[in-house]
């Protein structure tokens, strides 16, 4: 990030952004993990919810940022806070649980064990799949929002960065909302069922405004957001899914493959659009999400509470 803001040509732009990507895409898995198998049962989720409603912050934060400073400057920012969040995780003592695995003599981390058993690959399989409305709304519905906003002919102007920031502040009460209420319910399931239905009811809002303004549509946006603030429990049900030799592969691996699931996704938008209009286009892609992710939720274990001192063996 820090050498981001010292690029001068698009290529090293592109290169030094997929270095920070790779870096980032770790971070979250290895967190919820580490606080999974650290922190006692009855906390657990309260422990995944927090680290993930502070992280979306990011994004809100970054909106900011970037209207205050100059682009290097909001790099700079960031790569400095990569760095704070290095001296943190340094400090940080490994999980009881997974020092007693180290010392046994199975596999750790081995991905292709998740494929050695038809139970444990339709279970990753599952986890990865309820997450996938969480991205059609992210990767089509807020990236494409200045287009949304155009087809539905709304008065005033909308900004991509805006309804980004929007539907992340949404995110984070979503986030917090649906972990703490799972912890009150005794159940991650059913609170994440909960927010899929809500998910549909705010896809249709947001596609079919009633009141054509960029303030209401910021509104949408939001709303939107908090729908699918499931994203703790997401990756926290993933993380509780496998044993300690798998979790931290399965948390760090399942959040990215969701989102590269934007790929089809946007691919599938975009001939939608060219044959239905971006609005209906949208709403065919938004249904076939949701129904993919109930019945991925059919699947996977109900994990509240579950004992993560386990391994995973062939």
């Amino acid at each position: 990030n820090i050498a981001n803001g010292f690029a001068t040509s698009v290529t090293q732009y592109a290169v030094l952004r997929f270095i920070a990507g790779i870096g980032l895409a770790g971070e979250l898995g290895a967190g919820i993990t580490l606080v999974s198998e650290t922190l006692p049962t009855h906390l657990r989720g309260y422990g995944t919810t927090i680290i993930s409603g502070v992280g979306v912050l990011g994004a809100v934060f970054a909106n900011f940022i970037s209207k205050v400073f100059d682009w290097q400057i909001a790099y700079f920012i960031g790569g400095g806070l990569g760095l704070a969040l290095l001296v943190a995780r340094v400090s940080v003592f490994e999980s009881g649980i997974f020092l007693t695995t180290k010392r046994k003599d199975v596999p750790r981390g081995n991905f292709f064990q998740l494929f050695t058993k038809r139970t444990r690959f339709i279970k990753f399989m599952g986890c990865i799949f309820i997450g996938l409305p969480i991205w059609y709304a992210i990767g089509i519905l807020i990236t494409f929002s200045p287009e949304f906003a155009k087809a539905l002919e709304l008065t005033g102007v909308v900004g991509a960065g805006d309804a980004v920031m929007f539907s992340y502040m949404g995110l984070v009460v979503g986030d917090l909302s649906s972990g703490f209420i799972s912890q009150i319910v005794g159940s991650r399931k059913k609170i994440v069922a909960i927010y899929l239905l809500l998910t549909m009811v705010c896809v249709v809002f947001y596609l079919f405004l009633p009141i054509k303004t960029a303030g209401f549509f910021y509104i949408a946006c939001f709303t939107l957001g908090i729908a699918i603030g499931y994203w703790a429990l997401f990756v926290t049900i993933a993380a509780e899914q496998f044993g300690t030799n798998l979790r931290s592969t399965v948390a760090t691996t399942v959040p990215n493959f969701i989102r590269g699931t934007v790929v089809p996704l946007t691919l599938a938008f975009k001939f939608l659009r060219g044959e239905m209009g971006i609005i209906h286009g949208a709403l065919v892609i938004g249904i076939v999400t949701i129904i993919i992710a109930f019945f991925a939720l059919n699947v996977i274990d109900e994990t509240f509470g579950r004992d993560l001192d386990f391994e995973e063996i062939d």
